[in-house]
């Protein structure tokens, strides 16, 4: 069985000598130091366990190497042993981190018992530790895989609505790669941004309600008929409002075609109203759009799109993301895929 090592630091020499055959009786093996200098070349080259340590000693003090400690080896279990009895010195001796605090002179039993309940103490708390750990990697392992069946879920939803409009294939992912863009160079978190390219992938999911014959109708739609394709927003957060996404998806997804003055669709909503997440959004639908052919016209070309997000910047689409928008075209070449 491997002796556990424990390494002695006192400038006193007798007290050294106590200590180790003390130790050595009780089956630990030892090492001594003079101060807290040569502990210190010590430790590096071996693996203590526990350390006891005086508090007084020439050059740097006990407590502050018993801080040097608890930063660079945290796994080592630290005792004091010191004629100080002082309660200010024993407090800051535990604010740094110290299993214990022994008296000189001390009782061979007393030390035996403190030494055996520090090393139990180290060894519950690297369980602990190594229990955490692996909880933690479990938890993102699961995560994700969550993450993986929920990107699964909406691909299969978004493929859904876009095989029933083959004029559209592709839209809702070059939307949410897109807005997703934009909200990256805006500063948003990654979490946000996540949410963002989901609610992207899934904006036009209402339109599984729409007549396929409206949806691919190559003229100009009657009034009724915009009446049934504007109904997509409110159809869309009707379906995704069940589902508890980490994010507001099923609201982002509604309020997509709200503008800043209220012109906008389903509930006319204006400026602080409506979430940033689908002004975001709203900016991206419609850059898409432009630049992509649909049944009722040609493509208007990339720069028609953008020409109208900066001429209406402020009033139809948020400003910030708007930019947003010009700088990650112009200025970093972003193409849809």
């Amino acid at each position: 069985m491997t002796k556990t090592n424990i390494l002695v630091v006192d400038d006193e020499e007798s007290v050294r000598y106590l200590l180790g055959r003390m130790l050595e009786r009780s089956g630990y093996k030892c090492t001594m130091a003079a101060d807290a200098a040569e502990a210190r070349k010590f430790i590096k080259d071996r693996n203590f366990e526990l350390i006891l340590c005086d508090v007084t000693m020439p050059g740097e003090s006990g407590i502050d190497f018993i801080r040097y400690v608890a930063a660079e080896y945290p796994d080592t279990a630290t005792i004091m042993v010191t004629a100080i009895d002082d309660p200010e010195i024993a407090e800051s001796a535990l604010e740094a981190g110290i299993y214990g605090y022994i008296i000189k002179p001390f009782n061979a039993n007393e030390l035996i018992i403190n030494i055996r309940n520090s090393l139990r103490r180290r060894e519950l708390e690297i369980a602990d530790q190594t229990y955490l750990k692996n909880l933690e990697q479990k938890v993102e392992e699961r995560t994700s895989e969550l993450q993986k069946t929920l990107e699964g879920t909406i691909s299969a939803l978004t493929m859904t609505v876009e095989y029933r409009d083959p004029y559209t294939g592709g839209h809702q992912q070059r939307v949410s790669d897109l807005a997703s863009t934009i909200a990256k160079e805006m500063g948003f978190p990654e979490d946000k941004i996540m949410g963002i390219r989901m609610a992207g992938g899934l904006h036009d999911i209402g339109k599984i309600a729409i007549p396929v014959e409206i949806l691919s109708k190559p003229g100009r739609l009657s009034k009724t008929e915009f009446e049934l394709i504007k109904n997509h927003s409110q159809v869309g957060y009707d379906i995704l409002n069940p589902i508890k996404f980490p994010w507001p998806v099923s609201q982002i997804v509604l309020q997509h075609h709200e503008r800043l003055a209220g012109s906008g669709y389903p509930d006319g909503l204006s400026g602080k109203e409506i979430l940033i997440e689908a002004k975001i959004l709203g900016v991206a639908d419609v850059v898409e759009a432009m630049a992509s052919h649909r049944p009722y016209r040609p493509s208007l070309g990339i720069d028609k799109a953008l020409e109208e997000i900066s001429i209406n910047k402020g009033k139809f689409y948020d400003t910030e993301a708007a930019n947003a928008c010009l700088r990650v075209f112009k200025d970093k070449n972003f193409k849809f895929k």
